[in-house]
């Protein structure tokens, strides 16, 4: 036996050869771009650079400045707000609307085309067509004034206080089709069985929803989740088109910090320190999750 297994491993390695030599190239530039373009950002984090990267080490002064600066605290709470919202509402919206969809209703196609749509279009785009909608001179609140309600306001991104809310729903119109699609898809893998049963059971369609058919979706709703998550993170092309950060900053978000600092305000270290922070966070959340997930079914 154990010949044969010794025996077996060339055999192994040497199956789809040609495969394994075609990846290389794309294994060298994921380790060389991404890895060590991660590694190089965060030395550079505890530089001095400017204008050019200089190897002129400054310790923490970078991350002291940072987490002293009002805009990256603004621009850190702006990102919690809009990721906790973005990430309920999308999943709730995506859920119902892929559910109704299962119905098996008249004009399916119609329907999903209307809803995925938006996701065909950029940021930029969608984000100067909600500019619009949402602007009280010409929107939303000027059509609803000329229905008679003279007092009614709606005004969202000129209003420093509620200004995220207003970009959140942007990123709802646009993202919440994909989200749709993706649930559908899960909702379509379901056994035909498990429903009937439900129905023979007497069990309630709301709580087969939530007891056997969400359950059953987790595989759905963790590949939905990550890829919600990764736009949330790399939010700015939104915000610049609707609202440039303002006003004020009251709309800032990290990845706009970054670019500012990187390539306006020429302090490449600063911009650096904040890069590595979003890693970091981004870190903190991923690498539990990727333990729990892979760890787990390896161990089970």
């Amino acid at each position: 036996m154990t010949g044969h297994a010794k025996a077996g491993r060339p055999n192994q390695l040497l199956r789809n050869l040609n495969s394994k030599i075609a990846s290389i190239p794309m294994m060298l530039t994921a380790v060389v771009i991404f890895l060590g373009g991660t590694l190089w950002t965060v030395v550079y984090s505890f530089t001095n650079s400017k204008l050019l990267p200089r190897m002129k080490f400054v310790g923490l002064d970078q991350y002291e400045r940072l987490w002293s600066a009002p805009r990256w605290l603004v621009s850190i709470e702006n990102l919690a707000i809009y990721g906790v919202f973005s990430l309920i509402f999308s999943l709730t919206i995506g859920f119902v609307l892929a559910a109704f969809m299962d119905q098996k209703i008249r004009f399916e196609n119609t329907f999903r085309t209307i809803f995925l749509y938006p996701f065909a279009l950029s940021f930029i785009v969608t984000g100067l067509v909600w500019q619009w909608i949402l602007n009280p001179e010409f929107g939303v609140q000027s059509v609803v004034r000329s229905l008679g309600w003279t007092s009614f306001a709606f005004d969202p991104l000129y209003n420093q206080e509620i200004v995220i809310y207003g970009i959140l729903i942007a990123a709802l119109w646009q993202g919440t089709g994909l989200v749709m699609c993706l649930m559908l898809a899960g909702l379509r893998g379901i056994d035909e069985d498990i429903w009937k049963a439900a129905r023979v059971d007497g069990i309630p369609m709301w709580k087969t929803y939530i007891f056997i058919i969400i359950p059953m979706m987790r595989a759905v709703f963790i590949t939905t989740l990550v890829i919600v998550a990764s736009g949330i993170v790399r939010v700015y092309d939104l915000v610049v088109a609707q609202t440039s950060g303002g006003p004020g900053i009251a709309s800032e978000v990290p990845a706009k910090y970054v670019y500012d600092y990187m390539f306006q305000a020429q302090n490449l270290g600063q911009g650096f320190a904040a890069s590595t922070m979003m890693l970091i966070t981004v870190a903190i959340i991923i690498v539990p999750w990727a333990y729990l997930e892979f760890g787990g079914r390896k161990r089970g």
